[in-house]
This record gives C-alpha cells, sequence and structure tokens, in this order.
C-alpha cells in the first residue's frame, strides 16, 4: 500500500513519486480512462493497477519515465529531477586511458570501469563468463590508486588466478595471499583470501582499514546461515566502495543474489521479507518458507540494470571480442603431491645434468627421458587434480557446458565419477556407436554440461559447439594437437568467441609448458593440423633447456 496518495487528474495524464510502505520510491500515474493507455501501461515493467484508488503505480526506472514522457505524460517535478540526476549506466564511455595499466581493455570493459565510477565503486558486475570482470575491477582499483588496501574475497581454486591477473594488468601493483587460519598483519595493496578461511581473519582485516572490498563469484555467499555469508557481511560493513563479481544469470534464482545486492547498497531492498515476497515466490511449505522460486524477474532485472548491476552476453560484444581468448589458471599442488612430485623432478634434474645438458638429453630421446617427462606431467596433474575439480565445478555452476581434455585414464575415470550423469566421455574405451551417443548428448541435451575426451581419441573427428568453453587439465606434447583439440569448438556453427582455460599446477612442468604455450599462442594459432612433425622435439628441448640451467 501507498503511504502517499494524491487525487487522481480528470483533466490529463500525469506520472507523480511516492513512496510505498517500505519507503522505496515508486512512479504513480492516473488518466482519463481509455483501452489504448491502459494497454501501454500495462506494459511497463512491474506496473500495477490499485482498484480502490483508480491509479497505477510502478518502480521508479529511467527508461519506464522516457516511456511516459513518450506517451504524453506530465513528470512532476521530483520525477524530472530524478531524471536529470540519472546517468545511462551502459551507454557512458568517459574513460579511456588508465595510467599505469598495462595492455588496452576492449571498449565494453571501459565502460564497466566506468559504471563502477557512476556508481561511486559500489556495483555488481555480472557480465557472462569469459567477458574479464577480474580486468575490470582491477582497471576501476588503478583508477584509485590511493584507495588501499583492497581486499580481495575468491574461492580458493581461484586465488592464485588473481595473482596472474595482477601481474598481467597491474604489474607495480604489491599483493599478498592469505592462507591457512594462523593470522597476523599483512602489509600488501592487495590482500587475497579465500571464503572458507575468511571467518578467521575477521578482526585482522577490520583492523586494517581497508578501503576496497571485491567479492568474486559472489553466489558463494548466497546462503544466509553459512559462516563465510556472516563473515562477507561483517567485513563489508566496514568497507566504502564494495564491487561484487558474478557471471550467474541471477534473475535465474532471485534469493542468490539477495546477499550481494544489500552489501552494495542496502537501500535498494531494505525488507528481506519484502524481497523474496516480490521476487523468490515465497512460500510457507509447513516445514518454513521456501525463497527458492522466481517472480516479477523482469522487474527485477530492469532495478538492477539501472541501479547497481551491468551485465553483458558475448552475443552482445561479440564485435569486440576475437575469435578466441585465452586464460591461464594456476592451480597449486596438494601437500602430499608436492612432496610427490619434487622427489619426481630432482631425479629429472640429474639425470638431464648427467646427460650434459638438453642438448644431449634431447639427442639421445631414448626412452629414459620421455618417461620421466611423462611422469613429471602425471604427478603435476594429480597433484592439482581437486582443484581443477573445483575449478569445473564452480564453471558448472555459473555458465552452461565444458569440454574438457585430459590425457591420463585416471582423471578422465574422476571426472566422470565426480560429475556423473551430467557428463559423457570419449577417450579409447568408446566405441564409434557410442562416441556417436556421447556426441550427441552433449550437443543435444540441456542436462549434459560436461564433455570429457581424451585429447587423442577425441582430438580429431568431433563436433562440440555446444559449448564455446575449453578446458586443458593437461597439455599435450604439441602445438598441433592443441589447436586440433580446440577446433573441436572453435568450428562451422560456432556463434560465439570461443574460451581456451589452461590448468596448471605453479612450478611444475606444467607451468613451464603453460608459459611457452603463452609465448607461442600465435604460432599455435597458425598450425595446420598434422603439417608440424617437428614440433614434439622443438616443445621438448624448451623444456629440457630450463631445466639444465
Amino acid at each position: 500500500m501507498l503511504k502517499q496518495y494524491q487525487i487522481p487528474s480528470k483533466k490529463g495524464k500525469e506520472a507523480t513519486m511516492v513512496k510505498n510502505q517500505y519507503g522505496e520510491r515508486m512512479i504513480k500515474v492516473s488518466f482519463p480512462f481509455e483501452y489504448a493507455i491502459v494497454f501501454k501501461i500495462r506494459e511497463l515493467v512491474g506496473a500495477k493497477y490499485i482498484p480502490d484508488k483508480k491509479i497505477w503505480v510502478m518502480p521508479l526506472f529511467v527508461d519506464t519515465l522516457k516511456k511516459l514522457q513518450a506517451m504524453k505524460f506530465t513528470l512532476d517535478s521530483k520525477l524530472l529531477k530524478f531524471m536529470n540526476e540519472s546517468h545511462d549506466k551502459t551507454s557512458k564511455f568517459i574513460t579511456s586511458k588508465i595510467d599505469g595499466l598495462k595492455g588496452t581493455p576492449f571498449q565494453y570493459q571501459y565502460i564497466g570501469i566506468d559504471f563502477i565510477e557512476q556508481n561511486n565503486g559500489r556495483a555488481l558486475l555480472a557480465d557472462e563468463m569469459g567477458l574479464g570482470k577480474t580486468l575490470q575491477a582491477l582497471g576501476w582499483c588503478q583508477l584509485h590508486r590511493d584507495r588501499v588496501p583492497v581486499l580481495i574475497v575468491t574461492p580458493a581454486s581461484l586465488k592464485l588466478n588473481w595473482t596472474l591477473e595482477i601481474d598481467r594488468w597491474l604489474p607495480d601493483a604489491n599483493y599478498e595471499i592469505l592462507s591457512g587460519k594462523k593470522t597476523y598483519k599483512p602489509k600488501a595493496d592487495f590482500l587475497i583470501i579465500n571464503y572458507d578461511i575468511l571467518p578467521s581473519w575477521i578482526d585482522v582485516l577490520k583492523d586494517l582499514d581497508i578501503q576496497v572490498l571485491i567479492t568474486d563469484e559472489c553466489h558463494y555467499y548466497k546462503n544466509n546461515t553459512s559462516k563465510r555469508t556472516k563473515a562477507v557481511k561483517r567485513i563489508a560493513k566496514t568497507i566504502p566502495y564494495v564491487i561484487a563479481l558474478s557471471g550467474t544469470p541471477i534473475v535465474n534464482r532471485p534469493i542468490e543474489a539477495y546477499n550481494a545486492i544489500n552489501i552494495i547498497n542496502p537501500n535498494l531492498f531494505p525488507s528481506f521479507i519484502n524481497y523474496t515476497r516480490r521476487y523468490c515466490n515465497a512460500k510457507y511449505n509447513g516445514y518454513g518458507w521456501d525463497f527458492n522460486g522466481a517472480s516479477n524477474t523482469q522487474e527485477l532485472h530492469q532495478t538492477l540494470i539501472n541501479t547497481i548491476m551491468i551485465r553483458r552476453l558475448k552475443k552482445d560484444v561479440l564485435k569486440d571480442l576475437p575469435d578466441k581468448l585465452y586464460s591461464f589458471i594456476p592451480l597449486e599442488l596438494s601437500t602430499e603431491g608436492k612432496s610427490e612430485y619434487q622427489m619426481a623432478e630432482n631425479s629429472f634434474i640429474d639425470y638431464i645434468h648427467e646427460s650434459y645438458g638438453a642438448q644431449r638429453a634431447l639427442k639421445a630421446v631414448n626412452a629414459e627421458v620421455l618417461v620421466q617427462y611423462g611422469e613429471l606431467k602425471k604427478l603435476a596433474v594429480k597433484g592439482a587434480l581437486h582443484q581443477s575439480i573445483e575449478w569445473i565445478r564452480n564453471f558448472l555452476e555459473i555458465d552452461g557446458k565444458l569440454v574438457v581434455f585430459a590425457i591420463h585414464k585416471f582423471v578422465i575415470d574422476e571426472l566422470m565419477k565426480t560429475f556423473g550423469d551430467k557428463a559423457v566421455k570419449i577417450d579409447g574405451s568408446v566405441s564409434i556407436a557410442e562416441r556417436q551417443k556421447a556426441i550427441d548428448k552433449f550437443q543435444s541435451d540441456d542436462n549434459c554440461r560436461l564433455f570429457v575426451g581424451n585429447i587423442k581419441a577425441a582430438g580429431v573427428g568431433i563436433t562440440l559447439t555446444a559449448s564455446s568453453n575449453v578446458a586443458f587439465l593437461e597439455l599435450p606434447w604439441t602445438p598441433g594437437e592443441l589447436k586440433q583439440a580446440i577446433d573441436r569448438v572453435h568450428r562451422i556453427g560456432q556463434k560465439n568467441c570461443v574460451n581456451v582455460h589452461y590448468l596448471f599446477a605453479i612450478n611444475t612442468i606444467m607451468d613451464k609448458i603453460a608459459r611457452l604455450i603463452d609465448q607461442k599462442q600465435k604460432i599455435i594459432d597458425s598450425v595446420l593440423d598434422g603439417k608440424e612433425l617437428h614440433e614434439q622435439n622443438d616443445m621438448l628441448y624448451e623444456i629440457l633447456k630450463q631445466y639444465s640451467i
């Protein structure tokens, strides 16, 4: 019910600003009855008729006011002032260069940075996965280099990725990864911590006068009763600037977005109950309240777009994107995996030195060097497999389908065991008939989210365009094999930019291979399938050379 009410005009079409019982600003319209006007009013987002007052009310949006003006409605002074003070946050393009930012963002990324600026450093970046939300958040931080420390809260599997992005875009910035529950007073400008340990660090962090809070994959604090959610809410109260990142189409389950919305702008939806009734189709089921539904999602989406959220899909910015985007996802070995890997690596280094360097070891190309090389790769993948699975699980929660390539049977088996009926596989054990069934299921079944393929068995001759994302848990011997695998997705029928994700354990042979690939990406892109017969030795020699120093 409205707190304010004015007698509707009998003379013309008028729109005035009012407040509802929760203090939220609304638009009230009154007009002489005409079917044509009623039909147009009904089409406005969130429009609702109040019979006893013979008026219509709707949420306060700039777009709605523009449509009312086009319908020849007279706006009162408060509405006109609101329009004049509001910005069209998706079309502004003020920022063109950021001092100290290495590289050049795409235009839509500049617009995202500018969106945060227009919202006074409090915003929800909801771009589709792969469009560079991390860069946009860091870009805004670079605009305000004096606003430090910056606290980045992220899933554990993405902590190292943030260091990679900071190194890439802000080479002069200093950062520190916070680990474990034993606390101390960190001193870096960028502090990176995972959600699970945040509760243990709250008291220390509150004393640091943190200026900016970035919450990555903000659906991680959707549960009101969890310790991580309580910790995020508690720390956010003390921080002036808050940027939340999420590639999830949040309007599908509006309850998951409430906490992120609330810490960014507590005044947008001050009443949790009102929010759930309006947008979550809240129902009492006899055991308690169920908030997992969805209602008035178009209204919610428009409200967020007009206030705190910017969201672009790949199809919206396709003209800005190259055919393929590459990302490198660094992971940590488990404690046990680290010890096992180190022993094998020391043995490998000793062998190269005993062979008098990389050149002689390569010339030999005997079973010994190949076995040891392969064992190192295997142990690097094995030690980071848990984190790789966590990354895949997080991806599937927020995006569509994913194609994963691996080499070893134990990796493929573990993925199929973990993701069950959501996944299909093609490896050497799958018959020709079953191969096609797996491909068809992945291409056509919305419930089949993950394709798991052996690089050799599934790297050629198949089409997987249902996904525009490819992840490599293991890297093949040659750039040609890599390109062949990517081209299962990047081929005729693919309408989106293809995102290629390389997952690798840091400080391992996979790390070295990934860096080589990064250096030679243009070469890899130009490789014709099966034409570079010497490329295996080229890659192997580069690796051996690094170990022989």
